[in-house]
């Protein structure tokens, strides 16, 4: 047999049969919905009175619309009516089909990706799918995850498949050691940056490399979480010790009959020598610094150090119109420089940062500071779990005194879709995934960055190298 990548293995294990030289009947091992992407894929089985296949390989949570006022989980309550229609439908629908719901007032509601690693539900091997784009998250845990359409869900629900189109394979080396204060938020930024916002497009990208195996688990959740804004269809990370310690920790349902097999399965769950990919790249971690988005595209970004480009350098004449657009949008002008920025609103969380070892990271940084006078800070866990374990570990009150608003988890900010949004004009600093236009709100400005360098900026009121935080700062 020829050799094959992780993602041809994945893929082959799933293959229920093939349909033609592009397409497969793929598999689904656990499927996860929320209230804004499944209503209409409902309605499709209600009109033609087909069950749900299999109850059991779903999951659901209330995340995008859920507002999080400091409430107890209990008296959490969706005012806005739209909104509160698409979580009753929610549970509604999940209630008439036997699927297991986090609703809006359960103590373990959180974000969708990060509530399914927590709670152990994603094994190496798995085939994960979701009506969000960013389930390619799921491949730090060696599962093929990605974000599926409204048609699709419905196709999902009634078969436990999908009729899936193949893509191509991309293996990115991250060779060397990141330096201090950069992250995997910044390495990831980097790729996109380096690959651009369709580099990646129709492909499944693996990562490795000295850099990705010193990443933790959470870390390369992060990672994988973002590839898909170079364009990724799926990002693979092949299981290791650190892979199966996170997993065992949280996969505490399993027998130790069910985890031998997963142990056994790992071990074949990674790219064969001689193996060819479409594409590779090799980058240097080493030198990588941290970094800011200075558009309106997650690879609109360059190390802080750096300063708005100037549209006239670019190639061609299209190129020149998106920066200046972008430029235009941001109320920047080409030559200014990043560090230094005033910035009125600081968010933490989504599920790109809002784990537990994001907010330990953060609460590490501002422990005895205060957050800048006219800035708002929010922090917004990723899941109940993880604000509890906040809380127990003392991270809460530490973001509290320092002057942060602790909140109740959710999307929150990452997206205009609950009360948490920017005014027009508000400059934000996001540890999130996207800065599009109107992404946190209508003509806000957002500037993705890591959880250390989101908490600086609190701190200084502007967007600062975290690298000197607390030194002098040059004019």
């Amino acid at each position: 047999m020829a050799a094959m990548t992780l993602y041809q293995k994945l893929v082959r294990t799933h293959e229920v049969a093939r349909l033609d030289d592009q397409h497969v009947l793929l598999y689904v091992d656990l499927h996860i919905m929320n209230e804004y992407t499944s209503p209409q894929a409902f309605a499709g089985l209600d009109e033609r009175a087909l069950p749900v296949r299999r109850p059991g390989q779903q999951m659901a949570v209330v995340d995008h619309v859920i507002p999080t006022h400091p409430v107890p989980p209990a008296a959490r309550v969706i005012a806005d009516p739209a909104s509160a229609l698409q979580a009753r439908n929610l549970k509604r629908n999940c209630v008439a089909h036997g699927i297991a719901l986090f609703d809006t007032t359960d103590p373990g509601q959180g974000i969708e990706h990060v509530v399914a690693p927590e709670r152990g539900m994603i094994l190496p091997g798995m085939t994960v799918l979701c009506g969000d784009s960013h389930t390619t998250t799921y491949g730090a845990l060696g599962a093929l995850g990605f974000g599926i359409g409204t048609s699709e869900v419905e196709h999902v629900l009634a078969t436990q498949t999908l009729v899936y189109r193949l893509a191509r394979t991309m293996r990115v080396r991250v060779d060397g050691v990141l330096p201090p204060g950069t992250t995997a938020k910044d390495l990831v930024i980097h790729v996109v940056h380096r690959l651009g916002a369709q580099g990646a497009r129709g492909y499944a990208v693996e990562f490795c490399g000295e850099a990705i195996a010193a990443l933790s688990a959470e870390g390369r959740m992060t990672l994988c979480n973002m590839a898909v804004e170079a364009g990724a269809r799926a990002a693979l990370l092949a299981p290791d010790a650190v892979t199966l310690a996170y997993v065992r920790d949280r996969a505490r349902h399993l027998s130790a009959q069910e985890w031998d097999a997963v142990l056994e399965d790992s071990r074949g769950l990674r790219t064969d020598p001689g193996a060819r990919f479409d594409a590779e790249h090799v980058l240097d971690a080493g030198a990588i610094a941290p970094y800011v988005t200075w558009g309106t595209s997650p690879d609109q970004a360059l190390p802080v150090t750096g300063s708005v480009p100037d549209p006239d350098g670019a190639d061609d004449a299209l190129a020149r119109m998106a920066l200046r657009k972008a430029i235009d949008y941001m109320g920047l002008a080409p030559g200014d420089a990043l560090d230094g920025l005033p910035v009125d609103r600081v968010f933490i969380g989504s599920c790109t940062n809002g784990r537990i070892e994001d907010l330990r990271a953060v609460a590490g940084l501002v422990r005895g500071r205060r957050v800048a006078h006219g800035v708002r800070a929010m922090v917004v866990p990723g899941s109940g779990a993880v604000r509890r374990q906040a809380e127990a570990e003392g991270i809460a009150r530490q973001l509290i005194d320092a002057g942060f608003e602790w909140r109740q988890p959710g999307c929150s900010m990452c997206l205009a879709m609950n009360d948490d949004a920017l005014a027009p004009g508000e400059r934000c600093a996001s540890t999130t995934n996207r800065n599009f236009e109107g992404r946190q709100g209508r003509g806000g400005r957002t500037h993705l960055m890591s959880p250390l360098m989101a908490a600086a900026a609190a701190l200084a009121g502007c967007i600062t190298d975290v690298r000197t935080l607390g030194q002098e700062r040059h004019e």
